[in-house]
């Protein structure tokens, strides 16, 4: 529904609760703020087609400042806060947003960019400025309610991995025709989960990742009430669940392992009867936590394979997965093909490279080697993932993106921090990759061959973890560094990672 219907039909309801303070956004503010905004974005002249980058926590303001965008058909990026200012330097110029918002929480970090950015005409900051940076509060509130004239549907443009370790921006092209008008295409939550008006929505991780954010603004959008946590917490979500009522929620495996994990007093002392449908994605999620999760909560949590992409959704419900244990489900969007390193589709149970034909269109923003890498000669896509069909036609998952790590629901593509580690002075070589962790399925593992093994250390560990910590976000950064005399390159240059993951994943199993 187009949110100016929502907003006439149901003023008064809220669209939106944060969990922790209990704040409230009704539909008619939501309607109003982000007209608001739309009108701002006009002001300063942007167009249909332009980019904005937004930096926040799960803010009050985010969603709002997302609806601008999408009514103003831009396409807009969100940044996550967790980034040091080089990371979010980079975004900011590749994407190449005119406008930049942010909050005064992430004020150490761009403070540092200042002169660096030279795309951006207008920054913005909520609650409260620092030099060179305009209160988003004041410049939205001066502008009028009302919609735009040339309201058309925007997209959010987000990113992920690079073949250099750096991010991409995942471009899609912007819907044609008018904004929040029905295109004749299905609601798949409602065909799906059964999302309805009366639907409660808990969102307890970040709303930059694009699955909290497309899924809550899909939610908002069919006139459903959303509870947006600021952080995950297992007891506190299991308190918000019983609190709200909360009917329909979106989890990666790592909060399912944290919530499992609770005291049992604790965990069961919270009502989860109002449940009627948990979603989850990202990661793998092990059988026996998913049989857990089912014998707890019922036989409502579904599953679904994709990407920000875009490019295809794989889907299995309880029942389904029941008899298909291990699968991710049956594509939905597109036509699934298996296909092996020369290019050929593969028989029925055979692993290979996961194609999708006839799915969403994307392209890889100013990379265009990284897009062409994605397509088949048939035209196909694929977002790198291996798996196999059964003869149902399910998908089962055997290996993911090229060494990405995924560490609770969090992409992490290690390039990035074998960069830094390799310039560090007592570092010849590095190889970073996932290793098994029983809370969050990885975790960031880096095996170093030292200029000199004599210096292999605790010591020397300790100072390589900290030295990559100096450059990019924690989170990205190895938990643990191994030794090693010399690493396995072929005389090419070629790394074979594998000969040192398959080390770590054969002798632990989760």
């Amino acid at each position: 529904m187009h949110p100016a219907v929502i907003a006439e039909k149901s003023p008064n309801k809220p669209a939106y609760i944060m969990a922790e303070t209990g704040q409230i956004v009704t539909f008619q503010e939501l309607n109003d703020k982000s007209n608001q905004g739309a009108q701002l974005f006009r002001k300063l002249g942007l167009k249909r087609g332009d980019h904005i980058a937004i930096l926040l926590e799960n803010h009050l303001n985010f969603i709002p400042i997302c609806l601008a965008a999408q009514r103003s058909g831009l396409h807009y990026t969100a940044i996550s806060y967790r980034l040091l200012e080089a990371e979010v330097e980079y975004i900011v110029k590749d994407c190449q947003a005119r406008v930049f918002i942010t909050s005064k929480d992430r004020a150490l970090v761009v403070e540092k960019l200042r002169g660096k950015t030279p795309l951006i005409e207008h920054q913005y900051m909520n609650d409260g400025c620092i030099e060179g940076f305009e209160s988003w509060e004041d410049a939205v509130d001066a502008m009028p309610t009302d919609m735009i004239e040339d309201e058309s549907t925007g997209s959010m443009m987000l990113y992920s991995s690079g073949t250099t370790g750096r991010p991409k921006g995942v471009l899609k092209p912007l819907p044609e025709g008018v904004y929040g008008a029905d295109d004749g295409s299905p609601n798949m939550l409602a065909l799906l989960y059964g999302v309805a008006e009366d639907s409660i929505y808990l969102s307890p991780a970040p709303l930059y990742h694009a699955a909290p954010l497309t899924f809550t603004m899909g939610f908002l959008m069919d006139g459903a009430t959303c509870i947006i946590m600021s952080h995950f917490e297992p007891e506190a979500a299991l308190q918000a669940i019983e609190k709200y009522e909360v009917t329909h929620s979106q989890w990666v495996p790592t909060m399912f392992i944290r919530m499992l994990k609770l005291d049992e007093e604790t965990r069961l002392k919270y009502k989860v009867s109002s449940l009627q449908c948990a979603i989850h994605a990202a990661a793998p999620c092990p059988i026996k936590i998913k049989e857990e999760m089912i014998d707890w909560w019922g036989p409502i949590i579904n599953e679904y394979y994709a990407g920000s992409e875009g490019n295809g959704f794989v889907a299995i419900n309880s029942e389904q997965w029941l008899a298909h244990k291990g699968s991710v489900g049956q594509c939905l969007t597109a036509v699934l093909h298996i296909v092996n390193d020369e290019g050929v589709e593969v028989a029925q149970g055979e692993i290979g490279t996961i194609y999708f034909e006839g799915g969403g269109q994307f392209e890889y923003y100013n990379d265009a080697g990284k897009t062409n890498e994605s397509r088949s000669s048939e035209g196909w896509s694929t977002l790198g993932d291996v798996g196999y069909l059964d003869a149902d036609g399910f998908l089962y998952l055997t290996d993911r993106k090229s060494y990405m790590i995924i560490s609770g629901g969090v992409n992490i593509y290690p390039q990035e921090a074998e960069n830094i580690i390799v310039s560090h002075p007592k570092v010849m070589d590095v190889a970073v990759f996932g290793i098994p962790n029983e809370d969050f399925g990885e975790e960031v593992k880096a095996v170093v061959q030292p200029m000199d093994f004599a210096d292999a250390s605790p010591e020397l560990a300790e100072d390589i973890i900290a030295y990559c910590r100096q450059h990019i976000a924690a989170i990205k950064c190895p938990r643990s560094v191994d030794f090693e005399k010399e690493l396995p390159r072929h005389p090419t240059g070629k790394l074979y990672k594998r000969l040192l993951k398959d080390r770590y994943w054969e002798t632990t199993k989760i």
